[in-house]
């Protein structure tokens, strides 16, 4: 018995490295052919990318960039766990930032009542953003895919709608933005050379690990995995399945009010017509990437922010700009196919192993009955 479940534990980790390393030979391979169709040396370029992307100020940015693509992976995660596309998680942290900021620039409190507000205000604003959809869902039958690109451009509307002067914004040169916040509202850095990081990536660990924990160590988790997988099933073992639709959507716009914050409280300090847009749809490709593991979003958020960096090295070198997005879009390609093929390959694997024992359980069954 011993040696059985060492076995199936030796082929399962074979499978699991052997799908990230198939993915990043495929991507690399892929985006070489490409980048020898312009004309370039593909080999010099990733050179160029590796030693620029080691210094210690890109090692800043790129961990500081990553914060808030992680937190979009994770909100985008908890729905793709329920097998729910929220793909609304774009809109969903921009009205939350927007409203947050406005109240966060009507209040001065001390900072150890106003930042929590203010994250707590963007929290519950992303969480009924994405309510919305989770109750159209369960009452109406309407695809979350619809309801969730629908609410962000209501929320892009809304937005523009209240961020005009003499509304809820006041003007700055060409631009428009709320009321700044107070320096009670300003979160803490970490100190590193030769730039510090975002404290917020304390909070983007800590998010990550109530997200690992909740999932995988609570019934609210199996209740939640199990309906992603089978609603039937779960409906069948006792699980209210429209109330966990709607409550991991909450969940998931929760998470979404978080991506905004680093920007918000450690670098505008106010929501304007140049805040950040479209994380929530990179937090899709992030989450695919990292397969909805805690870590392994991690590492995509952090490839991710190497590519952006890297990429405008690359420009000085007189490559392509594009060949960053095409990079991108290759990786979570290849990832997406390679863990697929894995995955089915696996599942032969496994099918062929029950198959084996069956057989060899029928002939011991055969040579008991002729002994008798």
């Amino acid at each position: 018995m011993k040696k059985k479940f060492a076995g199936f534990d030796k082929n399962k980790v074979i499978l699991g490295i052997a799908a990230p390393l198939l993915a990043i030979v495929a991507a690399l391979v892929i985006t070489s052919v490409i980048i020898l169709a312009t004309g370039k040396d593909p080999i010099h370029a990733y050179l160029v990318m590796a030693d620029f992307g080691s210094k210690s100020d890109s090692q800043v940015w790129i961990i500081n960039k990553a914060v808030p693509y992680y937190l979009s992976a994770l909100a985008v995660a908890i729905g793709f766990r329920m097998n729910l596309f929220n793909i609304g998680v774009d809109g969903q942290y921009r009205i939350a930032a927007f409203f947050a900021a406005v109240v966060g620039g009507a209040l001065t409190l001390p900072g150890y009542l106003q930042i929590p507000l203010i994250i707590i205000v963007a929290m519950l604003v992303g969480s009924v953003w994405a309510g919305i959809a989770g109750l159209l869902k369960t009452t109406r039958g309407v695809s979350e895919v619809i309801t969730t690109i629908m609410l962000n451009a209501i929320a892009a509307a809304v937005i523009g709608y209240f961020l005009q002067e003499g509304r809820l914004a006041q003007k700055d040169g060409n631009l428009f933005h709320t009321p700044n916040l107070p320096a009670s509202s300003h979160f803490f850095t970490i100190p590193t050379q030769p730039k510090p990081l975002d404290g917020f990536l304390v909070i983007a660990v800590v998010v990550g690990f109530v997200y690992w924990f909740l999932l995988n160590r609570t019934r609210f988790g199996f209740d939640l995995r199990t309906v992603g997988q089978s609603e039937p099933a779960a409906e069948a073992s006792g699980v209210h399945v429209k109330r966990m639709i709607v409550t991991s959507m909450l969940l998931s716009g929760a998470a979404a009010g978080l991506i905004g914050m680093p920007t918000l409280l450690g670098v505008s300090y106010n929501y304007g017509t140049d805040f950040p847009i479209g994380i929530g749809f990179t937090g899709i490709a992030i989450a695919l990437l990292g397969r909805n593991h805690p870590l392994g979003m991690a590492a995509g958020a952090l490839l991710w922010g190497f590519l952006e960096r890297t990429g405008t090295q690359l420009e000085f070198e007189d490559y392509e700009q594009e060949i960053v997005g095409v990079m991108q879009g290759v990786i979570v390609l290849c990832v997406v196919i390679a863990y697929e093929l894995v995955r089915r390959y696996g599942l032969r694997l496994q099918q062929r192993k029950v198959g084996e024992e069956l057989a060899a359980q029928a002939r011991k069954t055969d040579k008991a009955e002729v002994s008798s």
